[in-house]
């Protein structure tokens, strides 16, 4: 019997989009597509996201940037940092997307696990884009819990292969929130900014040293800060063959990542919510089959 665990999605999170752009915004709708056609998503464990309130965009960002992203009145040097093409079908996702993050975390306090089917964004810093990052979910979402849903310690435990900068930066005053980074130590963003606890990778590194970094640290976070939810970043830019990564791991090496870190938070009762993070392979097919993997894992583990 499939699983019935939440998966959160919005269809304007794909829109259309420079097809040669570094950035694969298909990867959204392909990801649903796959996962509609092996039965993980369906109409009665779909959940669509509204837009984010202003409460929860302008806790987090500063309203002066929101604003001129929303209207089409940035600079020149902030249209760069963004790195992607302005267009109405963008801030529609852009507004809507860290909802999805917001809603997947509640559903996940609910039910002890629920997935997002985009989120990640954790280059975006408060008042300026970064890295294909406008705004930072991860942040958002961390301070609704917080602040508006009553959740007491809160763990981003990333495992995208660039380092949650903006996420770092962002909650570096929030004590009630934790941020982890596992990254390739040797990639964007090459401006660090310190975290709770970063993980800085070598070059090269395979799925055995991996797999054993990610959850010694994933053990000692859980036993040092006790969340009471976790965000999980699975980013599979970590991939061996992803032309952003610089890490060495197999798809075998994701999923058994996803495995052990979903298996190690259900086993203490510890809800959490997983984002799909960053991966950039131009087949977008094979990407979004990749970002499938921790719904796949997930699922197994409901099952």
């Amino acid at each position: 019997m499939p699983s019935s665990i939440p998966l959160v999605y919005h269809p304007a999170y794909s829109f259309p989009f420079p097809e040669r752009h570094r950035f694969p915004m298909a990867k959204f709708g392909l990801l649903a597509e796959h996962l509609r056609r092996i039965g993980l998503l369906r109409p009665e464990n779909s959940f669509r996201p509204g837009p984010c309130k202003p409460l929860w965009l302008e806790q987090t960002h500063c309203p002066d940037y929101l604003q001129r992203f929303i209207s089409k009145a940035q600079s020149p040097r902030e249209l760069r940092q963004m790195n992607l093409p302005w267009s109405e079908g963008l801030v529609k996702r852009t507004l809507i997307a860290p909802s999805g993050t917001v809603l997947a975390a509640q559903l996940a306090l609910h039910t002890g696990l629920a997935c997002h089917l985009a989120g990640g964004t954790h280059h975006a810093h408060y008042d300026y884009a970064s890295g294909f990052c406008i705004l930072n979910d991860l942040a958002i979402a961390s301070k609704v819990l917080i602040r508006q849903s009553g959740v007491g310690r809160v763990l981003i435990f990333d495992c995208d292969v660039h380092q949650g900068d903006g996420t770092a930066a962002l909650l570096a005053d929030e004590p009630n929130a934790f941020t982890c980074s596992l990254h390739c130590d040797n990639n964007f963003p090459f401006d660090k900014q310190r975290s709770d606890l970063d993980v800085p990778l070598p070059d090269g590194m395979g799925d055995e040293d991996y797999l054993r970094v990610v959850m010694d640290t994933l053990e000692q976070v859980l036993t040092d800060f006790q969340p009471d939810i976790v965000l999980y970043d699975a980013g599979v830019d970590v991939y061996q063959g992803d032309p952003l990564g610089r890490l060495n791991i197999s798809e075998a090496g994701i999923r058994e990542r996803d495995r052990r870190v979903l298996s190690e938070l259900l086993k203490r009762d510890i809800p959490v919510a997983t984002v799909i993070g960053g991966g950039y392979d131009d087949d977008r097919h094979a990407l979004a089959r990749r970002h499938a993997i921790v719904v796949e894992e997930a699922a197994k583990l409901r099952g």
